[in-house]
């Protein structure tokens, strides 16, 4: 049972670690540079709910195999289970709150006709984005931080 949920946590973990690296490092880099910047955009929130459902999944079963593991072996590492949870409510956060609001904003700057409402609706879209990048950037440092003490404690 504790090989199982060893297995199921770094599992989790490295692929949601590596998921959040690999696609903000390389893929929508790759794709805002190969394509017109709308074209990008729309490739790259088709992209979203997979990176989304991805990201709350491992977040699930990260959190929960490590919390397990903790009551098995009856030793808590709190700042594993501290990023670990600051990276769920994080990823849960931006894929449940701010995504949603980016959608709508893009929406709305596709009807509308007034360039000063459009100018406005631009910018509230640029502020949520810079959020939502940020949010990213701060899961997936804790994500390395994470990956970092999980390697301080292997034996090989």
């Amino acid at each position: 049972m504790l090989n199982a949920l060893r297995f199921i946590f770094l599992m989790s973990v490295v692929t949601w670690v590596g998921m959040i690296i690999f696609y903000t490092l390389f893929v929508t880099p790759s794709i805002f540079r190969a394509l017109p910047r709308e074209l990008a955009g729309e490739v790259v929130s088709h992209i979203f709910p997979r990176y989304w459902g991805i990201g709350y999944v491992a977040a699930i079963l990260s959190l929960a195999s490590l919390i397990a593991m903790s009551f098995i072996e009856k030793v808590f590492p709190m700042a594993r289970i501290l990023v670990l949870a600051l990276m769920t409510a994080l990823t849960f956060y931006s894929g449940l709150v701010v995504a949603p609001e980016a959608q709508a904003i893009k929406a709305q700057m596709k009807v509308v006709e007034d360039p000063q409402r459009l100018e406005e609706l631009g910018g509230e879209f640029r502020s949520v984005h810079r959020t939502s990048f940020a949010l990213n950037l701060v899961v997936m440092s804790a994500g390395i931080v994470l990956v970092f003490l999980i390697s301080r404690s292997l034996r090989l």
